[in-house]
């Protein structure tokens, strides 16, 4: 495990991927489904915002906070992420207006289908790998194919994993 700490770099790779598998960890009997989600931005404070589809049930239902985890990972790209941290729903229309270059139409349609989401990041782990380099079709890279698959086992990377809290002194 290596320890860094860059709130930069994070928002470079998430907005590198732009979207992610996001998960609900509570254990509250309603919760938000797993779904894919695209990201608006990822702030300074190391806030991850974005936008979910509003659930059939009133919102006031939900946990207005829960744990959540996101999976960043776009084919083509020689990394991914798995972050941790605790989202926020955001019903307030204040907070969402305030947030800039979000367009008055995407703000109305906020209100009606979406649900502003923000997940304040705990911890990330970043990993890096090298895609898999092709094989010829020949009959030597069959016979390697096989040998590495028989007796070679399979590099693992270590992550980098990110606290972005610990430099905000939480």
């Amino acid at each position: 495990m290596r320890a860094a700490s860059s709130i930069p770099f994070l928002q470079e790779k998430i907005q590198g991927i732009g979207s992610a598998l996001f998960y609900n960890l509570s254990g509250g009997v309603l919760k938000f489904p797993t779904t894919i989600v695209s990201i608006l931005k990822v702030d300074e404070l190391a806030n991850i915002w974005f936008f979910m589809n509003r659930p059939e049930q009133q919102i006031n239902e939900f946990d207005r906070e829960f744990p959540a985890h996101m999976q960043f990972y776009r084919k083509g790209k020689g990394y991914y992420l798995q972050i941790v941290g605790k989202a926020y729903v955001i019903n307030d229309p204040e907070e969402l207006n305030g947030l800039i270059g979000l367009s008055e139409e995407i703000k109305a349609k906020a209100f009606h289908e979406m649900v502003l989401v923000k997940v304040k990041i705990g911890s990330a782990q970043y990993y890096p790998f090298q895609p898999k380099f092709a094989y010829k079709s020949n009959l030597m890279g069959l016979l390697n194919r096989f040998y590495n698959w028989l007796f070679k086992e399979p590099a693992r990377q270590e992550p980098y994993i990110l606290r972005p809290l610990a430099n905000l002194g939480f």
